[in-house]
């Protein structure tokens, strides 16, 4: 047995410390300087935690049984209390490090608990179990009710017991702990549990149900979803850059906001929380430092994108992301999307794991039952395990939003965007944008297809989306046509346009609509008191202050004009929301027909991950091992140097001297901080100039600058 587990730790080769980094790459983030600090930072309470988080149920149950045996520890022992398929797990808690030389670190100990499955301390004394079958049946009844745990229980006082506590005291079947409790050894519960440590050994994990869909069906509806969230993206963004919001004191989207959104889009009020998160990730919007919600400069960049390349940018975010966006509008807690309040440690882990079963189970799109139940078992430990159903709920939805699933499978371009693939052939799969609509006389265009991007712009400014899918119908109303106006188009170039891309002739009524609509538009205009009206026909400012629905403190100071103290835009709203046609002006009287597209400038916060650590490369981890053995060589040297007493103290032109002379060999150096304390450091002299040394430094393995008017000493090793 190792004297101890740094011990432990310098005796593995290069093969097993690349298992152990590859299993918790949270030993080597960062890179510790040698054995020592490695044996801390394994057995150091957050990565215990983390480790342990990591195991099946199986796993966990075949760590509790091993708490329970005598050390050193053997796989025979653990089978017998077990199954023999323990054996595995064992030589996994064997590479993780969480059992050496059949030792298990105090550490892992106290993470478990001090009852591991409901079992008691071990005896202190030999136990004959044999007289267990001649039990009383007073303590019989005790037995049954500590077996199964927990394994303590109340005896009232402990020097007047029952008469079956007291046999079972007088045999040391169950133990004193004060004046009133007493525990049962684990010796004694293992045998009333017929030799083993569990009730049932959950050695498999629940299997996966749902139904069956052939790939291309599944691909068809994933390319479908990725059209639709890549539209949802850019209407947002465009919905936000004409209204912008204003942030909650707390941050976030308010609730009136979020509405407003789900109903621009078309979509529950969850579903436009995550479009909004997703467009926060992807940085093209961002909260400005007036508490303004806008979209980025990004967004005009992002909008020349090809479709693959937006959506593997916004789906490779999420998958990393410690957001939740399923948050949002819970009934228990307030969150709000873009909040603060959003992340979750555990959330990227649940989604890199539904992942996996998805991957595992090609051409099947399992229940949402199953899936929890299943996750239960691979991880029945992990951090917010309260929260672990929804997040499995959230994130088989969301995947299916993102088109990562078509039918609730998993896609083939989702597939290829895991495997790391250079093309997923999106932008082949999604249909060829059409370059013209079909207007109907209710008024109403359909476009049966995507339309150019251009095209659909400009439809979104002049006509409203009355409903989406294969095709997407638009309608034509008075205040549609309004818009298109506010944005700077004429009447005649609204007509001109629909004629350009429409199939069928232009419906008279729509004609008259848009030429009457023109014809109001800027007759009533509104600037800033706070805000006035002026209209060049009194009737208008008659019938304005005779509508009770118009309640923003109006008053007349000229027969064409009104005055208010509320805002402009409060003004426009109020008048538009009731059929006025108000058109907004400059306080020159300049016409403001062209809406401000709003947008921020400062950096939106990156996508946050709480708690998980990117798995190392090969090369990561081959570094870091040659980083601790040359720390854990200078260490070595560093210590008979302290212990010595040799602190190297030189002259300048010693230390100049000595330097010269030893180039090519190491050194051991006093160096002062800018504080004026000296430490050791072992170097490989690589350079000198400058009044500058450079060197190889042993404990980092890195080359670092020495200023030669700071070492205090030299010695050659």
């Amino acid at each position: 047995m190792y004297r101890t587990f740094a011990d432990y730790l310098r005796s593995l080769d290069d093969a097993a410390l690349e298992r152990l980094f590859s299993l918790r790459p949270d030993l080597i983030s960062p890179t510790p300087p040698d054995y020592a600090a490695l044996s801390v930072r394994a057995n150091s309470g957050p990565s215990i935690a983390r480790v342990i988080d990591s195991l099946n149920a199986f796993e966990l149950q075949v760590l509790e049984a091993l708490l329970v045996l005598e050390e050193p520890i053997k796989v025979k022992e653990l089978e017998k209390i077990t199954s023999t398929s323990a054996r595995f797990a064992f030589a996994k808690f064997e590479d993780l490090a969480l059992i050496y030389e059949g030792v298990i670190p105090t550490q892992v100990r106290e993470a478990i608990g001090a009852e591991p499955a409901g079992l008691g301390p071990r005896s202190l004394t030999k136990l004959d179990l044999k007289k267990l079958n001649d039990a009383p049946e007073s303590a019989k009844k005790v037995m049954s009710a500590l077996c199964w745990g927990p394994p303590r229980g109340s005896v009232g006082d402990i020097k007047n017991p029952g008469p079956g506590i007291a046999w079972l005291l007088d045999h040391h079947f169950v133990v004193p702990l004060d004046q009133r409790h007493v525990v049962m050894p684990a010796e004694v519960a293992i045998h009333l549990r017929g030799g083993k440590v569990h009730k049932d050994l959950a050695d498999k994990a629940p299997d996966l149900d749902g139904k069956k869909y052939n790939q291309s069906d599944i691909d068809r509806a994933a390319i479908a979803n990725i059209s639709n969230v890549l539209r949802w993206c850019e209407e947002l963004l465009n919905f936000w850059g004409e209204t912008a919001p204003t942030a909650l004191r707390a941050g976030g989207v308010g609730v009136r906001d979020l509405k407003d959104v789900a109903q621009h889009l078309g979509v529950s009020e969850g579903c436009a929380a995550f479009v909004a998160e997703l467009c926060y990730l992807s940085g093209l919007v961002a909260i400005d430092a007036d508490e303004t919600i806008a979209p980025t400069n990004s967004f005009d960049i992002w909008l020349t994108q090809d479709f693959e390349t937006k959506w593997r940018n916004i789906v490779s975010l999420w998958l990393i992301t410690s957001r939740v966006s399923g948050l949002v509008g819970r009934s228990d807690q307030k969150f709000s999307a873009l909040g603060p309040e959003l992340d979750r440690v555990s959330a990227a882990n649940i989604r890199s794991r539904v992942l996996e079963e998805l991957r595992s189970n090609v051409e099947l799109s399992p229940s949402v039952s199953s899936f929890t139940e299943r996750m239960k078992w691979l991880a029945p430990l992990r951090r917010g395990a309260n929260l672990r159903d929804d997040l499995v709920k959230w994130t088989l939805e969301e995947c299916e939003w993102l088109g990562i699933t078509g039918l609730g499978a998993l896609s083939t371009f989702a597939a290829e965007l895991l495997e790391g693939d250079e093309e997923l052939g999106v932008n082949a799969a999604l249909p060829t944008p059409i370059d013209f609509i079909t207007i109907q006389s209710d008024q109403t265009a359909i476009a049966p297809g995507p339309l150019q991007h251009e095209l659909a712009v400009e439809m979104s400014q002049i006509a409203d989306i009355e409903s989406r899918g294969a095709a997407t119908v638009y309608r034509f109303t008075e205040s549609s046509i309004r818009r298109g106006l506010d944005h700077g188009k004429s009447s005649s170039e609204i007509i001109k346009f629909l004629t350009r891309i429409s199939k069928s002739s232009l419906p008279q009524p729509l004609d008259y609509m848009i030429t009457d609509t023109a014809r109001k538009h800027g007759q009533l205009r509104v600037g800033a008191i706070h805000s006035y009206l002026r209209c060049e026909d009194p009737s208008v400012i008659s019938e304005i202050l005779a509508d009770k629905r118009i309640d923003v403190a109006l008053r007349q100071i000229a027969p064409t004009v009104l005055v208010s103290d509320f805002d402009i835009e409060e003004v426009l709203n109020v008048l538009r929301s009731n059929g006025y046609l108000p058109a907004a002006e400059s306080a020159q009287g300049i016409l403001l027909s062209s809406p401000h597209n709003k947008r921020v400038k400062n950096r939106p916060k990156p996508p946050r991950i709480v708690g998980e650590i990117e798995p190392p490369t090969a090369e990561a981890i081959a570094s870091a091992i040659r980083a601790i053995k040359v720390g854990e060589k200078s260490t070595a040297k560093q210590s008979q140097l302290r212990n010595s007493g040799a602190i190297p103290r030189t002259t300048a032109n010693e230390t100049l001297e000595i330097l010269n002379k030893n180039l090519n060999r190491t050194l051991s150096i006093g160096y002062a901080d800018n504080n004026g304390g000296v430490s050791h450091r072992i170097v490989d002299p690589q350079q000198i100039a400058n009044g500058v040394l450079l060197a190889r430094d042993h404990s980092s393995g890195e080359l670092q600058t020495f200023k030669i008017i700071r070492i205090t000493g030299v010695a050659p090793l």
